[in-house]
């Protein structure tokens, strides 16, 4: 049987994949397996519970919280907060445990369901199979004082804002800011957090209503934050995505600065501090052969990891690293957070800014961007990517006609049901071509 769990949580459709009863039973297990441990503090174990602000969520987040409660667990209802509000949190309260309803960027009837563990770290894999395996078991329910008790965690908003703002280290003061927070789960908070920090804020994308997250707004649709930039006049834009766990930008021109060029900024910053780890910056294998480029002429190693930003965060911990993240905007400051922080990643970028007294541009233009082209396959057999032979001869044939000016990766999603090719090349109709061709290799060799 397939796991359940994927690169970042449980995900799917809301009321279809992503159901009441799934949300129970993975809280009951959880909470089974916490319990058994013995490792928690009190006489109840405690867990802090957030969503994005879907529709969905109203009912996931209520099952969530009475299966952990039905297990003996104490639970801290947060309500709408982004993803690394609730991993902070976690941390900041003491609890045991942590649990997220979210989607991410994902489309709006799809939701998803991650747990952290405590110090709002993300659970390993084993502790997510060992969650997988008490599922549906039969067990005995506490009851009495057993039971676990829920109540509302009110200041939950104002002591993430006052984290994220003590942290910065220049204001923003004078900067002009355009947020584009996705309808989503940073709506308030990261226009309270931009504006205490002292930036002149305009917000677009900030009025959710539970079906509208990630709709032609946010990371993924930076049109119209590119617009807003232009029309206001504005340093910089910053766009988060419905759980606010990335951070993408346009600088004063409206260009796209993406989140290698976001990474390459901060890394320069924090090695010019001697805040840098070992010089190194942790990315995945889907970043630009540009930043790779640049990090070599600055002197700064590049590790990269596998897609998806708890293997960029695994590698992090391991060599105790201080940065990393993902092309997509992911970005974490193992110093500061244990996730990806979209809020957070564009307050030190605009503080970089600040602090320097250069544009966005001109800090971006340490980088050059490779044309890349990512064209997604649905319909196939993802589970043969990695094994096809006659996949692989293909990728190795247009790898050898790419030479080292160029580089193709093809790999299947690990949150949705479809293969990813990406290829970079010198040029850019010859990256589309490239990818086009692969990605018919890919629907003729993994049909179903």
């Amino acid at each position: 049987m397939a796991r359940l769990f994927g690169t970042d949580g449980v995900r799917g459709l809301a009321n279809r994949d992503i159901t009441a009863e799934l949300a129970l039973d993975l809280s009951v297990a959880a909470a089974r397996v916490l319990v058994e441990s013995g490792e928690f503090r009190g006489a109840h174990p405690t867990a802090v519970v957030g969503t994005d602000g879907r529709a969905s969520g109203e009912f996931l987040s209520a099952a969530t919280i009475a299966g952990l409660a039905s297990a003996g667990v104490d639970v801290l209802d947060a309500g709408v907060l982004p993803t690394p509000a609730i991993a902070f949190l976690t941390a900041d309260t003491n609890a045991d445990l942590g649990v997220m309803l979210s989607a991410s960027h994902n489309p709006m009837p799809d939701n998803g369901i991650k747990f952290f563990a405590r110090g709002g770290h993300k659970l390993p894999d084993e502790s997510e199979d060992a969650i997988e395996a008490r599922m549906r078991e039969q067990w005995e329910r506490p009851t009495g004082a057993g039971v676990g008790r829920v109540r509302r965690l009110t200041d939950g908003a104002e002591r993430y804002v006052a984290h994220l703002v003590g942290l910065l280290p220049h204001p923003l003061d004078g900067l002009s800011v355009v947020l584009d927070t996705a309808h989503g789960a940073a709506s308030t908070v990261s226009p309270e957090a931009f504006r205490r920090a002292g930036a002149s804020v305009t917000v677009i994308g900030a009025d959710p209503d539970g079906l509208n997250i990630n709709d032609g707004y946010g990371s993924t649709h930076l049109e119209k934050l590119a617009a807003a930039v232009l029309e206001s006049g504005a340093d910089l834009g910053i766009a988060h995505d419905g759980d606010a766990d990335r951070c993408l930008a346009v600088d004063q021109q409206g260009r796209v600065v993406d989140g290698d060029q976001i990474m390459s900024i901060l890394a320069i910053s924090l090695r010019d501090k001697g805040l840098l780890a070992r010089d190194t910056v942790v990315a995945t294998v889907m970043s630009n052969l540009g930043m790779l480029q640049a990090m070599e002429r600055e002197g700064i190693v590049v590790r990269q990891t596998g897609v998806g930003d708890r293997y960029v965060l695994e590698d992090m911990r391991a060599g105790s690293y201080s940065l990393g993240g993902e092309q997509s905007g992911h970005v974490i400051f193992l110093d500061h957070g244990t996730t990806g922080d979209g809020v957070l990643t564009g307050l030190m970028l605009a503080s970089r800014v600040a602090e320097s007294g250069r544009s966005l541009a001109d800090l971006a233009s340490v980088m050059t961007r490779l044309p890349q082209v990512l064209v997604n396959v649905r319909d196939v057999d993802a589970k043969r990517a990695s094994t096809d032979e006659r996949l692989r001869a293909d990728v190795e044939r247009v790898e050898a006609v790419l030479g080292t000016s160029g580089r193709v990766l093809l790999r299947r999603s690990g949150t949705e049901p479809l293969v990813r090719v990406m290829v970079e090349a010198a040029d850019e109709q010859q990256a589309r071509d490239v990818a086009e061709e692969l990605a018919a290799s890919v629907r003729t060799h993994l049909a179903l």
